[in-house]
């Protein structure tokens, strides 16, 4: 790599959607510097070209590694993302995304970072939204704890934007899920009914079932990544994507436009993988949301568009839980 290549942290690079992105800068010829505590993510999963560091992004020693390299972009993945736990222990979850999140703002403030893409979370921060799919617009109003710190962390993120000019874009994603996802938050069923599929054992599907999410597969998640990694923000009506007020201004959903219900997704991984080993009720999971739907039309005026069909996501990530299980035999 030449000298000029784009220096790049990615926190929770080890993780499942974080690896991915940390993949795709060192295709595009950047230097990457991975950040993880391997609390969920496995070190695997770090691209072999990518400087690895096992830390935890609350540790003291963020900042000396920001002083040390003078990064050019921050993409923040790095989080606490189960809603149970958010729920169960608010306080490390507050500690994690929000004391965490200020740890890197401090180090990017004090080394002059070009660009700082956050991750948000567009399942959460709209909470029950009246309309579907829901556009960035949208009343903010988050049902767990996780939710209320994913908002937060936009918060703070403005306010480092219009007190020390930070340059930064909120990416707020539907239910990612592809290889190397493991079976945590709501995404996570998928992982979790290939896993009944391959073992034979029945589906658990909690109320009735047609509680739907939008599902957007990693690699077009990775792609919304480069996008914001790079475009010129917006800046007024005659951009392709216009300014909003507030926080919606730099704020982008990243989603398939579509619900699907955990029945017609268990259908499709059925046809997938030949095997149908039935499915059990159980009582619907309190606080749950009903319906999430995002509407990416912004993010799509920028050039970005979901190039796998749902069918397309589901084999590719059935088939690589497959042969990862063949192969830890």
């Amino acid at each position: 790599m030449s000298d000029s290549s784009r220096k790049v942290l990615v926190t929770g690079g080890a993780g499942f959607i974080g690896s991915h992105v940390a993949d795709a800068y060192l295709a595009r010829g950047d230097r990457v510097w991975v950040v993880d505590n391997l609390s969920s993510g496995k070190r695997e999963n770090v691209p072999a070209d990518a400087t690895f560091i096992e830390m935890d992004i609350r540790d003291e020693g963020v900042r000396g590694l920001f002083r040390k390299v003078g990064f050019d972009l921050v993409n923040h993945h790095a989080a606490q993302i189960d809603v149970r736990v958010s729920v169960t222990d608010p306080q490390y979850d507050a500690q994690v995304n929000l004391l965490g999140l200020l740890n890197l703002l401090e180090g990017a403030r004090e080394t002059g970072t070009g660009r700082f893409v956050l991750v948000s979370s567009g399942g959460v921060v709209y909470g029950e939204p009246e309309e579907r799919p829901t556009p960035e617009t949208a009343p903010k109003l988050p049902l767990s704890p996780y939710g209320v710190t994913k908002l937060a962390s936009e918060f703070y993120l403005n306010y480092y934007r219009a007190v020390h000019g930070m340059d930064y874009v909120a990416l707020r994603y539907g239910n990612v899920f592809g290889p190397r996802q493991d079976p945590h938050g709501e995404a996570g069923v998928v992982a979790i009914f290939c896993n009944r599929l391959l073992s034979g054992t029945s589906f658990t599907v909690f109320g009735d079932g047609e509680q739907t999410r939008d599902y957007v597969f990693v690699r077009d998640v990775v792609g919304a990544n480069m996008v914001v990694s790079d475009m010129v923000l917006p800046t007024g009506p005659e951009d392709p994507a216009p300014a909003l007020p507030g926080l919606d201004a730099v704020a982008f959903n990243v989603g398939a436009g579509e619900g699907t219900s955990v029945n017609r997704l268990a259908d499709i991984l059925e046809d997938v993988s030949g095997s149908r080993p039935g499915r059990k009720h159980e009582e619907a999971r309190p606080g749950e949301l009903r319906h999430s739907t995002l509407d990416a039309r912004r993010l799509r005026a920028r050039g970005w568009a979901c190039r796998w069909t749902l069918e397309e996501g589901l084999r590719e990530t059935y088939e690589f839980i497959a042969k990862e299980r063949e192969t830890t035999r």
